[in-house]
């Protein structure tokens, strides 16, 4: 079998693990439009190349407003490789204890708000630790991982505990140890992940899902449409309406942030 038809072979194993879901994935579009319809925000963490899954949930066309996306660039920055800002740094500091906490001070969070963690291995520090502070927060939290990776992974926390410890509902990307699925003749290690394919799958389903959610409460998402398809003047219309509504919300989260300024 050539290398494409084996990783095709295997997406399509993905896409079985994902469907399988589908009473998790209600589950979990449950929660979050309850958030959305109330006002408040479903919060988006992950680190390195989970960041992918964060901006793949919001902004782009087909997505609308109520998802909080974090991504803090010291985690995630990519592109220089070495140097400066480096992925030695990115992969040393998603392990450091604390950083987490000092994310989430920047917001003012609720028990209405919801989580969606994503990790592929679920045993590095910070998206560990971001999901036990949303957790103390009274804000429920939804994992994505890759289980088979994470089960034969070691937490880097002291005590041992993986981000499935913190999560109160948990969707497998269906990807194998090491995420990798392809293996080449001649070369001792495979290629070609699949964290991202089932990732895709879980987020969209989830969107699709809370989309339908928030319509049927009468409350239809903005939805960023393209103007081949919804028209010029519609897609400006939407564009609006969905940035604005992002900002709202957002500033919600920042209204009464920290300790409150004493009255002299």
């Amino acid at each position: 079998m050539s290398p494409t038809l084996q990783y095709l072979t295997r997406c399509r194993s993905i896409v079985e693990t994902v469907q399988a879901q589908e009473s998790t994935i209600q589950q979990a579009a449950d929660r979050f439009a309850e958030t959305i319809a109330a006002g408040r925000m479903v919060h988006l963490f992950g680190s390195g190349h989970s960041r992918i899954m964060v901006e793949e949930m919001w902004p782009r066309y087909g997505s609308f407003p109520g998802f909080n996306p974090i991504v803090e660039l010291s985690l995630s920055f990519h592109n220089l490789v070495v140097g400066a800002n480096g992925q030695r740094q990115a992969m040393f500091l998603e392990n450091v204890s604390g950083l987490a906490e000092r994310i989430l001070r920047n917001y003012d969070l609720s028990e209405q708000d919801s989580a969606l963690v994503v990790s592929s291995s679920g045993c590095n520090v910070v998206p560990i630790e971001m999901a036990e502070q949303f957790q103390k927060r009274g804000v429920k939290v939804v994992g994505l991982i890759s289980a088979a990776h994470a089960d034969a992974s070691t937490s880097k926390r002291s005590d041992g505990r993986k981000l499935v410890d913190f999560c109160d509902l948990v969707l497998d990307t269906g990807a194998p140890v090491g995420d990798a699925m392809v293996g080449i003749d001649g070369l001792d290690t495979p290629v070609a992940p699949g964290s991202t394919v089932g990732g895709c799958l879980l987020i969209n389903s989830l969107k699709a899902e809370v989309a339908a959610r928030l319509t049927a409460m009468g409350q239809p998402p903005s939805v960023l449409s393209a103007a081949a398809v919804v028209g010029a003047d519609r897609a400006r219309e939407l564009f609006e309406s969905a940035y604005d509504n992002h900002a709202h919300r957002l500033a919600r989260l920042y209204a009464e942030v920290g300790e409150p300024t004493p009255v002299s």
